[in-house]
């Protein structure tokens, strides 16, 4: 099955193929689409692509049999490669590379990112690579050119990498709608799916076939599994915090852990926390070992800096976030060490498989909790990958909204009728079960902005040919679709350059990378923040960006990041919520923790799985509602949002209220403990209570943007020019009015209500609480704060509500809350 010569070449490696690498090799000969589950290290990246070498290197052999073969093939592309990551396709080209060199395969690799020059992209489209690695936006772009069939009609394969990073989001349907249109394009290609270890691949199979009436699997190969890793938690018997997410009192056992490593990455969960984490080790790199940082938010040239000295094995550290989650491989890593709760045992195992990246020898990774629910966290989490399960995740359907942009894209590349390109569509499976009503409603959205919108001339974007088509009403509708193409919706950045001591604000300086619009635009000259893993002091804001120079201060600001939180999953929250409950499972945890729970079982209760525990007491001169529904921050703010609502209602004057991932805290002014909690908490909250909330909501506006952006009624970008998120925002609040009062039932709202579920409000998996604990609620009416309750109350996030909170009362001495909490009187 193997040809001599690529046998050859493991043999001069001292490998053997992996039986799921011949296995792709199988399938590929039976012209199948298939699904490869492995574990890291594997070998994924090298059983995807093997039957493209494999065939290619036939081809070749036929050429030389046949005068110009060679040519012909050459002419078009074979395999197109989709990564979510475009540092993973670079290090996919760099690995992909070495085999095709090594064997000497006349086989051509090119990969093409936003970071890929205009000339080279040009001359893609015209004189394509064999292989090309790209990712989901770009392929968008190239499906949007009037060259696209000529580009993929030869295309015989496309490789998915990290497809459990991709399927069950925005960006996997824009992939889908993709691959529907290459169905088209090319209907001979097939499919191959990489994936990490998943807990159903099923839906994963579904993805990767055009779908139909036979709801269409792909084949599946599941490789056997590696050796078990080898995960410790850093929690003190003497001292765990009761709040607080940066585990500064860990960071010297996080230097030690860096020193007994050859290389050690350090996860951290925000960039703001990488930042001050990286602050925090380099005061205390007394040996000055190689440290760097990576994040999304520095400059392209540093984080390729940075992963260029991790290739070379010349960094002893590097502290990131997820920017390097997926299969980069760094065979120096030997180490990692996750700075804060994991948020979901299958993220846990994607990092944890950074370190060695090779199957059959044990990862190994220290996890460092932040506080007592993040100790309860993180060693559910590790119970959860040392006894091979894994979270589920709830299925989406296809947003409307990426529907609209897709719809653009087509119509840039050619005229379309409306009916064909609805059972293209269908195809996709986020979109199998889309009606033509919708359909309908989102092709007149896109070409006249839908019926409230319509008797404006700049929504109107597609105009009806003589022979049933649409196609742009507009060349530079075209250009427009290009600027602003894709799903990730950031907030305006501002660049950050770096420039001499003395110099005027503007004159010159290095790109150090970007900050949110809105952060640089609270700071004064002479403010100092913490940047690339440097204090930098503000000189002024220009047109070309901010402009800051190096300094020091030990009180610098860490800029505050929109996104990048990961939610609390469902899993990962129900083994919590059984490990609280049990009492027997307790002895594995630190003695601050041990004392806590026994302290809260004495004082209050323990919870038992399905039950809501709703504790009320008096401190000071407010009365508290705390209720634990370990449910993640996004559910919670909002389930805090209606609480206050039906609670102001009731004349309970409520003030405010905290949220973090496992608890949700409320303040009024009369005692709450009266409240029929039952009916405080029933499922009708979601009904006239959540329409009336989300009418004034900023976060549901801003989920409108969001969702204005995708769908391309809202650019952010011009030629030549791009808006500020101050006019981004102010446009979008307009149409929303507009919408609301004129189209309730508009494509963008329907869209906005979806992203709701499971977006920036979480109100599906709110529902799903609800339901559960419907007359399962336990009180606790306490004549003091409980032992439990102490971290909600020291959280520095908090919404506002009506009225004025009074600031002290989270500025309370934390001595005093906790001695109150754990005094066994």
């Amino acid at each position: 099955m193997l040809p001599a010569k690529f046998q050859d070449w493991f043999a001069a490696r001292g490998w053997q193929p992996r039986a799921h690498q011949l296995a792709l090799l199988d399938h590929a000969q039976k012209d199948e689409s298939v699904l490869l589950v492995a574990p890291t290290g594997g070998g994924k990246t090298l059983a995807g692509f093997l039957p493209s070498l494999v065939e290619l290197e036939g081809f070749d052999k036929l050429a030389a049999s046949r005068p110009g073969q060679k040519r012909a093939r050459r002419s078009g592309l074979h395999t197109l490669y989709i990564s979510p990551l475009k540092a993973l396709a670079v290090d996919v080209a760099r690995n992909l590379t070495l085999p095709i060199e090594e064997m000497q395969l006349a086989i051509t690799v090119e990969t093409r990112t936003g970071d890929t020059s205009a000339a080279r992209r040009q001359r893609q489209r015209h004189l394509p690579p064999d292989i090309l690695l790209t990712t989901p936006e770009q392929l968008s772009l190239l499906l949007a050119h009037p060259r696209a069939p000529k580009m993929f009609e030869s295309l015989r394969t496309v490789v998915l990498d990290e497809l459990h990073a991709l399927y069950n989001s925005k960006r996997g349907d824009l992939l889908a709608l993709g691959l529907a249109r290459l169905a088209s394009l090319a209907p001979r290609h097939r499919r191959v799916g990489l994936s990490a270890t998943v807990k159903d691949p099923v839906p994963l199979q579904r993805f990767l076939m055009p779908q139909g009436e036979s709801h269409a699997l792909s084949e599946l190969v599941v490789a056997k599994g590696g050796a078990k890793p080898q995960i410790e938690i850093s929690a003190s018997d003497s001292y765990v915090p009761w709040a607080g997410h940066l585990a500064r009192h860990a960071m010297a056992d996080v230097m030690a852990a860096i020193r007994s490593a050859k290389t050690a990455l350090v996860f951290v969960n925000t960039r703001s926390q990488a930042e001050r984490t990286f602050q925090e080790l380099w005061a205390i790199n007394d040996d000055n070992l190689p440290i760097a940082l990576h994040h999304g938010s520095l400059a392209l040239e540093q984080r390729r800096k940075v992963e260029a000295a991790m290739a070379k094995g010349s960094l002893r550290a590097v502290v990131c976030t997820s920017t390097l989650d997926l299969g980069i491989d760094w065979g120096a890593v030997d180490k990692v060490i996750c700075i804060g709760a994991p948020k979901g045992a299958a993220r846990l195992v994607q990092r944890i498989g950074r370190a060695n990246h090779r199957l059959d020898e044990p990862s190994a990774a220290v996890l460092v909790p932040a506080n007592r629910f993040e100790v309860l966290e993180c060693t559910a989490a590790r119970d959860a990958v040392l006894a091979g399960e894994l979270d589920g995740e709830r299925l989406k359907t296809g947003g409307l909204d990426v529907l609209a942009q897709h719809v653009l894209g087509t119509a840039c590349a050619a005229p379309f009728l409306p009916r064909a390109l609805f059972e293209e569509v269908r195809k996709a499976a986020p979109y199998a079960h889309l009606t033509v009503k919708d359909f309908d409603a989102v092709v007149d959205f896109v070409a006249t902005g839908g019926y409230a919108l319509r008797a404006y001339d700049r929504y109107a974007r597609l105009r009806p040919t003589e022979d049933g088509k649409l196609r742009l009403a507009h060349p530079r509708l075209a250009q427009e679709y290009r600027l602003n193409a894709g799903v990730i919706v950031e907030d305006p950045m501002v660049e950050i350059r770096l420039q001499a001591k003395g110099r005027p604000a503007g004159a010159g300086g290095r790109k150090l990378g970007e900050l949110e619009e809105y952060f640089v635009e609270q700071l004064s000259v002479g403010d100092t923040f913490v940047f690339a893993g440097e204090v930098l002091r503000f000189e002024g804001l220009r047109e070309t960006g901010a402009f800051v120079t190096r300094t020091r201060d030990p009180e610098a600001h860490i800029p505050s990041y929109n996104g990048g939180k990961f939610p609390l999953s469902t899993f990962l929250a129900e083994r919590v919520r059984e490990m609280v409950s049990a009492p027997e499972s307790w002895q594995k945890l630190p003695e601050p923790v041990q004392e806590w729970l026994k302290i809260q079982e004495w004082r209050s209760v323990i919870p038992m799985p399905g039950q809501l525990l709703v504790e009320s007491f008096p401190r000071g001169n407010r009365h508290y509602l705390v209720c634990y529904p370990f449910e993640g921050r996004l559910a919670h703010q909002t389930l805090g949002m209606l609480l206050t609502r039906r609670l102001e209602r009731a004349y309970f004057h409520p003030l405010g209220f905290v949220a973090n991932e496992y608890a949700l805290a409320v303040w009024a002014a009369r005692d709450m403990g009266a409240a029929n909690m039952e009916a405080l908490f029933d499922q009708d909250m979601l009904g006239d209570d959540l329409d009336s909330w989300l009418a004034e909501s900023n976060l549901y506006k801003r989920t409108f943007r969001n969702c204005a952006i995708i769908a391309g009624l809202i650019q952010r970008r011009f030629p030549g020019k791009e808006k500020s998120g101050r006019q981004v925002t102010f446009s979008s609040d307009l149409i929303y009015d507009v919408l609301r009062e004129h189209e309730a039932d508009h494509v963008l709202l329907r869209a906005t209500y979806q992203d709701a579920g499971s977006g920036l409000l979480d109100v599906a998996r709110l529902g799903d609480m609800l339901a559960r604990v419907k007359k399962r609620i336990v009180t606790r009416r306490l004549e003091r704060v409980s032992p439990l309750a102490v971290p909600a109350l020291l959280e520095i996030s908090r919404e506002m509500v009506a009225g004025e909170v009074d600031e002290a009362i989270l500025r309370e001495n934390e001595d005093a809350l906790i001695r109150d909490a754990m005094r066994v009187d």
